[in-house]
């Protein structure tokens, strides 16, 4: 993703700002009552479908190569050990995932993918690392635009959408551009050399186009209507009458993020580690994330707070003279959207001006600082949101 305001900007968000919200704490049907128990889901045509027929236009395209790093990646997901951007590679969010794994699961804590590890991973073997899907037709009439730097531009738009369907693609399977375009070379989904017995050859894609016909927008390598290779995240199944408010529900769709998450009684934010853990009211680790959160200038809190309330979607007040940059363009009420500088969900603390939240950057997580907040990737930030309340205990920790 881009930066959504100048880097330095973002990074003296003023204790992230997010006063003059217009939102009231709307809890989200599904942190209160049990998801439906049918099998219905209303995620998009590209959810997971474990265990079921695959869609009838989408072929059984085997993938070129084992992906065994990414394999965990998606597993670990799926289990509520965020792994951060899923792209096949060992990494400080990965380590931390594999680190609340072995915790929860009686190993060594050594945040490697080691023997004992893989052999308690091993019961999630049939799951793939990737699948196909078919890029959904409605996506190509969807509006894509540049976010302009300058906040007072930003503050005209209606909403700070994704730039490209790629950029929407990525996030989808939570990923990046350049793991997509490596997971199909040449724009289509990366396969063996001739197709498994049984199984439909890899078939054209369509010609990669730019997004909707509009000055504003940019061109995406991939298309609507296109097969594509993706991560194989899942935990995507969004629970019919889970979610009261449509603009939330089309956000959880958007992120591939279900609607049936646990419940946490308290959430641990350590400093040192960049790492947010949620315990359930036994105590028992049930989350795991990596995390940004604080800097030099605003520290991290340390101490105990509780959550205030939820906003998904929130708008975004850009002050200048709280943020202490030297920007003289005033303040402005920015739109919400997934590219809005806390991305698409606020979790307030008791401490005055001080939230958890999403980001336009999730390759950033635990290596860029945060302005005293603590950062998640959209789609982590849209689980937690899922698993806490108000009245939830927070603690920061060195």
């Amino acid at each position: 993703m881009r930066h959504i305001i100048a880097a330095a900007s973002l990074l003296a968000l003023a204790a992230c700002g997010l006063n003059g919200t217009d939102r009231t704490d709307e809890e989200s049907a599904a942190a209160d009552r049990s998801a439906n128990a049918t099998t219905d889901s209303l995620s998009d045509t590209m959810s997971s479908r474990d265990g079921a027929d695959m869609a009838s236009d989408v072929p059984d395209i085997p993938d070129s190569e084992p992906r065994p790093i990414m394999q965990a990646q998606v597993v670990l997901d799926r289990q509520g050990f965020g792994p951060g951007v899923i792209d096949g590679k060992m990494g400080m969010s990965t380590e931390n995932a594999l680190e609340g794994f072995q915790e929860v699961n009686g190993l060594e804590v050594t945040g490697k993918l080691d023997d004992p590890t893989k052999a308690k991973l091993a019961q999630w073997d049939s799951i793939p690392a990737t699948r196909v899907v078919r890029i959904p037709d409605d996506w190509g009439t969807l509006e894509y635009r540049d976010i302009p730097e300058e906040a007072a531009e930003q503050a005209k738009l209606e909403r700070l959408t994704y730039e490209t369907l790629d950029e929407k693609l990525a996030e989808r399977f939570h990923t990046t551009i350049d793991v997509l375009k490596m997971l199909n070379p040449g724009g289509k989904p990366a396969t063996m050399q001739s197709s498994a017995p049984g199984t439909a050859p890899a078939t054209p894609s369509p010609t990669p186009t730019a997004s909707p016909d509009s000055e504003e927008s940019t061109s995406s390598m991939f298309a609507a209507g296109q097969l594509i290779r993706v991560p194989n995240i899942g935990a995507d199944r969004i629970a019919p009458g889970a979610v009261d408010d449509p603009d939330w529900q089309q956000t959880l769709q958007s992120l591939g993020v279900g609607t049936e998450q646990p419940k946490v009684a308290r959430v641990v934010v350590s400093k040192s580690d960049s790492v947010l853990k949620g315990y359930d009211d036994a105590g028992k680790l049930v989350v795991v994330f990596t995390v940004s959160s604080g800097s030099s200038r605003f520290p991290l809190p340390l101490g105990n707070w509780k959550i205030n309330g939820k906003a998904p979607n929130p708008p975004f007040t850009y002050d200048p003279e709280v943020l202490g940059n030297g920007d003289d363009g005033g303040k402005h009420k920015l739109p919400p959207g997934p590219n809005s500088p806390v991305g698409v969900v606020w979790i307030d603390l008791s401490k005055e001006h001080y939230g958890i939240h999403g980001t336009p950057e999730p390759q950033t997580i635990g290596r860029a600082q945060s302005s005293g907040c603590v950062r998640l990737t959209n789609w982590d930030a849209a689980r937690l949101a899922q698993m806490v309340k108000a009245g939830t205990k927070v603690e920061f920790v060195a």
